[in-house]
């Protein structure tokens, strides 16, 4: 139901529009408030934030209806303002669309002109709630998206190759903090999230230093991945620098239990297939990386211990004149048929 604001000072018209438009009242497709001045419609607006459109006479006393257009942005920014008045001349009618009023309706009145033009305001004010609406939603969507989902929705090939994908050389890290599960047992969910979303905060900004994305969030644990030019020394950069920073956090105390963060982390590099997956039946898709070396590099990192960065020999190999490794050994990965040969990054 549409709310209308009709402001003027005559009795008559408020009789007149609640009998040209019973039906529509009385069907609920029209919802009918009305001031007698400027200054009334301003305390109705406060009032009744909901109203959509503003029927305006011109001469008023208090205040008149050019001076109620200068006032109606800072009221409600999003409402429209049809004037209707006998003072039709082309200066009035002009100060008036200057003012920002939408249309211009002269007196006497015609009940089925009106109508139309309050249905073609009201069209214009619904566009400009969907357009805000949408900016909302688009505002909302990038906090849960990827800046790449978001760049790549932008291209002519987006809906026609949902579900391709590409084969890429990259670098995936997971990064775990260690000991979570154990402290939120003891502490209240509201303080959980906000201790984690701390954290993620701290390691997203080195992981955007090095030009990463983040993949996702899985609980408390990260994903990110490097793709480009010296993606795996910057991968290991982030790593380093993400390890820096939680060592240097404070520990905190909830009661009588104490949770320090630590992190442990798997690096890996290699072909991967990057794309979107799931199902378009559902319409449910995640923008993601999947292959062997991205299931190795989990498995990496769930060997790893607290303050870990750990690599295999691979990366190890093409890493280790830029950085510095200490050799752990041979381990047993899961799904891995031969024991895997892991490095730990030191500096």
């Amino acid at each position: 139901m549409a709310k209308i604001l009709v402001v003027d000072d005559e009795s008559d018209l408020e009789f007149l529009i609640k009998q040209k438009f019973r039906k529509k009242i009385r069907e609920k497709v029209y919802d009918f408030v009305f001031a007698h001045n400027g200054f009334e419609a301003l305390v109705k607006l406060a009032e009744e934030p909901d109203i959509d459109v503003v029927l305006s006479d011109i001469n008023m006393p208090e205040m008149d209806g050019l001076t109620l257009l200068t006032k109606l942005p800072e009221a409600n920014p999003i409402l429209k303002a049809v004037m209707v008045s006998a003072y039709s001349d082309m200066d009035n009618i002009r100060t008036a669309m200057n003012r920002g009023a939408f249309d211009f309706v002269c007196k006497p009145v015609n009940f089925d002109d009106l109508d139309i033009t309050i249905e073609k305001t009201l069209l214009h004010v619904i566009e400009l709630k969907k357009t805000l609406q949408a900016i909302k939603e688009n505002n909302i969507l990038r906090m849960y998206v990827d800046e790449n989902v978001l760049n790549f929705m932008t291209h002519k090939e987006f809906e026609a190759s949902l579900l391709s994908n590409e084969s890429i050389d990259a670098t995936v890290i997971f990064i775990d903090i260690c000991g979570f599960t154990a402290i939120s047992e003891h502490v209240p969910a509201n303080t959980v999230v906000g201790l984690i979303n701390k954290l993620f905060d701290l390691m997203v900004k080195e992981i955007i230093a090095q030009t990463g994305h983040i993949d996702k969030f899985m609980g408390d644990a990260v994903m990110a991945v490097f793709r480009g030019e010296y993606h795996l020394d910057r991968a290991i950069d982030a790593a380093l620098a993400v390890r820096e920073k939680m060592n240097a956090a404070e520990a905190v105390i909830y009661g009588d239990k104490t949770f320090k963060p630590e992190v442990s982390i798997g690096i890996n590099s290699g072909e991967m297939i990057s794309g979107n997956i799931g199902s378009a039946s559902l319409k449910r898709l995640d923008y993601t990386v999947i292959g062997d070396a991205v299931n190795l590099a989990q498995r990496l990192q769930s060997v790893a211990k607290a303050n870990q960065i750990i690599v295999t020999d691979e990366v190890y190999e093409k890493a280790k004149e830029s950085f510095a490794f200490n050799k752990i050994g041979e381990v047993n990965l899961k799904n891995k048929l031969k024991p895997v040969e892991i490095y730990e990054v030191v500096s």
